[in-house]
């Protein structure tokens, strides 16, 4: 079997965006240009790599053997670049993914940390959701990433390799309101009351859940205002456009116009927040992250 390394990027990047499309945007390819590449790649393998889905492209196992193959590969041409021009890497480098709120409630805690900890490693983050970032472990583009679950809190996808996982800690989800207003000196709210409100969310999907309404509401929830940025989202909230779900955790960063309501009349709502990396014993770096997030969190 013969293969480029520029086929194995475009597998990995497949692996990791779960889309022909969205592969050829962050490879800055056209879809048919990773397809055809695709199509090569499988014509060279004599194996079926993708399988094609209506709402994106999974590997097959075949896929994942020669993924697991080709990130090794991938990873000594870095390895072997770094080398023959002399860069010799003082320091560990890892690389974060962390889901959307994280960036917010964990991160900065987290690099505080291990900047007096451990200094000698370098951290990268990149944000995302969790089944993106599941994805994106799989395929080696990041090294650990600080997922939510929610119950029963397994992680999305159950395609090989199995990772290593482990619970940081869990969050209370809340919903977020003007001080002002509505809502002004109530410290709960009633399920029921949530109906008919005005919310402010993050355009999701059944693949790619995302907070803003509060979870299990009945009937088709009025979105005013959907956004996938925490600031923009915070301060709509603070104007008084609106309200959304936001976990406990955000409490000491919300401005101090915005108000946290626990909900009545429903049973809590919690997420439990999950720190994952491929199985196998981990670089010292990779452990020294994962201790600072458990602290933070």
């Amino acid at each position: 079997m013969e293969v480029s390394s520029a086929n194995l990027r475009v597998l990995r990047q497949v692996a990791e965006s779960g889309s022909f499309t969205a592969a050829a945007a962050q490879l800055g390819y056209t879809q048919s240009a990773v397809s055809r590449q695709a199509a090569a790649l499988e014509r060279s393998a004599g194996a079926t790599l993708f399988e094609r889905h209506p709402d994106g492209v999974r590997l097959t196992a075949a896929g994942l053997v020669l993924l697991r193959h080709g990130r090794a590969i991938l990873d000594a041409l870095d390895a072997a670049d770094r080398e023959l021009t002399g860069e010799v890497p003082r320091t560990e480098a890892v690389r974060l993914g962390a889901f959307l709120s994280a960036g917010a409630a964990v991160l900065p805690a987290t690099l505080a940390r291990l900047a007096r900890t451990n200094p000698q490693v370098r951290v990268t983050t990149r944000e995302g959701t969790s089944p993106g970032l599941v994805r994106a472990l799989r395929a080696g583009t990041i090294d650990i990433a600080v997922l939510a679950a929610r119950p029963p809190y397994r992680l999305p996808g159950e395609d090989a390799p199995r990772l290593h996982v482990e619970a940081a800690g869990d969050t209370e989800l809340l919903v977020a309101a003007a001080a002002t207003g509505e809502f002004a000196g109530r410290t709960t709210v009633h399920v029921d009351d949530l109906a008919e409100a005005a919310w402010i969310a993050t355009p999701s999907s059944s693949a790619e859940p995302l907070l803003g309404v509060w979870p299990g509401l009945p009937g088709r929830p009025r979105v005013v205002h959907g956004t996938r940025d925490w600031l923009t989202k915070l301060r709509l909230v603070a104007g008084g456009f609106g309200i959304t779900t936001v976990p406990a955790r955000l409490a000491p960063i919300l401005p101090p116009e915005v108000v946290l309501l626990r909900v009545e009349g429903a049973p809590p709502e919690l997420r439990r927040i999950l720190v994952a990396r491929l199985p196998g014993p981990p670089t010292p770096g990779i452990e020294a992250v994962a201790r600072a997030v458990a602290a933070a969190v």
